[in-house]
């Protein structure tokens, strides 16, 4: 009997938990085609980051750990490889899925490459256009070393395109993200986070903010905290306090000026199901993530994005997020058009149908069957 091909599923930071559980899930599902492998390299190393989503999605703990932490870009992406490459060798994998953006995305797929393992990018062809994002170079070259790339939207297709990808290579599936959000609402619409919070009822924001951008230099700090002070002013903010923003909010000497805002309220971390119930309850949405834009996009919450630019293209198109400056005349305007956001009568693509995974791992099967 022909051995059963195995499968490596990379996480590393909080939005890929999300999008490998639903392709786990499926792959499990046809366990006498294939053996998935979680690897979690730990990039997001502490619970609330981390193994609190395992446990929340339901999804096996990770098969293997790479145990990497924090550190510089050239440190995280050093590392993964270094690790992984030993794991490969002892996996012998048939396939390398990546999923996102993040620094363990691009150093398990160059790793895996460079070892002739074929290597599938789920979320591939996103584009901000904005190279002095991390995210960005490290989508643009995992697409290029990339045999499959798996697209969650129309704008995704034709970036690739333009970059010359072979169009048999690139299948337009949806989005993962969705397809765990779908599964699990029954569940986070009875988690009631706003009510643990004292906010049943009442109308507030929701905030998180962490890319480097925006929490790595004092002066960008202190306009994120300038425009929650705007938002504030309207009523409650739920704010989650990544550790890299809480880090740099005491290395800047910032604390006082965050805890004097009256409406901030300013938590931990929490996990999938606490935030997205959180997301459910809220007014509106004021990030610099790129997953949360989809997730509330698809809920059809107004998210205001801090960010010059988003490769979630599709959230503008529409009409469901907005990019804002991190100015306080800016960010007024953005809560305006939030406030007065209606998304009634409002259609979502139709890939986005929670069956990206199946779509996904049926294209692998084939491909693996056929290599």
């Amino acid at each position: 009997m022909q051995d059963i091909p195995r499968i490596i599923l990379v996480a590393g930071a909080r939005p890929n938990f999300m999008k490998i559980a639903p392709l786990w899930r499926e792959m499990h599902r046809l366990a006498d085609m294939l053996h998935p492998v979680i690897v979690h390299t730990g990039q997001h190393y502490d619970h609330a980051m981390s193994q609190v989503f395992f446990e929340q999605l339901e999804i096996p703990e990770p098969d293997c750990y790479l145990d990497i932490g924090s550190g510089s870009h050239a440190y995280q992406t050093a590392e993964v490889m270094r690790r992984f490459e030993t794991l490969v060798e002892e996996q012998s994998p048939a396939l390398v899925v990546v999923v996102g953006d993040v620094n363990s995305t691009i150093a398990a797929a160059l790793t895996a490459v460079k070892m002739h393992v074929p290597v599938a990018h789920v979320e591939a062809g996103l584009r901000s256009f904005d190279r002095a994002m991390p995210e960005e170079i490290n989508r643009i070259l995992t697409d290029r070393i990339s045999t499959l790339l798996f697209v969650t939207e129309p704008a995704a297709v034709t970036n690739l395109k333009n970059e010359g990808v072979d169009a048999g290579q690139v299948h337009l599936v949806g989005n993962v993200m969705i397809d765990e959000l779908s599964r699990n609402m029954e569940r986070i619409q009875t988690h009631d986070a706003a009510d643990r919070l004292g906010l049943a009822g009442e109308r507030y924001g929701l905030a998180t903010m962490h890319r480097p951008a925006n929490v790595d230099d004092e002066t960008s700090l202190r306009a994120v905290l300038a425009a929650l002070c705007v938002a504030a002013e309207r009523g409650v903010v739920v704010f989650p306090v990544h550790p890299r923003t809480r880090k740099n909010i005491d290395a800047f000497g910032l604390r006082e000026q965050f805890d004097a805002i009256g409406n901030l309220r300013c938590i931990e971390p929490v996990g999938y199901l606490e935030f997205m119930s959180l997301l459910v309850g809220s007014a509106y949405m004021l990030t610099d993530s790129g997953g949360i834009q989809v997730e509330a996009a698809w809920l059809g919450k107004p998210c205001i994005t801090l960010r010059p630019s988003t490769e979630h293209v599709i959230t503008i198109e529409l009409g469901r997020n907005r990019l804002t400056e991190p100015d306080t005349a800016a960010v007024g305007d953005a809560l305006d058009w939030a406030e007065a956001f209606d998304a009634r009568g409002q259609s979502t693509p139709t890939v986005w149908d929670g069956q990206a995974s199946e779509r996904t791992v049926e294209i692998i099967a084939q491909f693996l069957s056929s290599a």
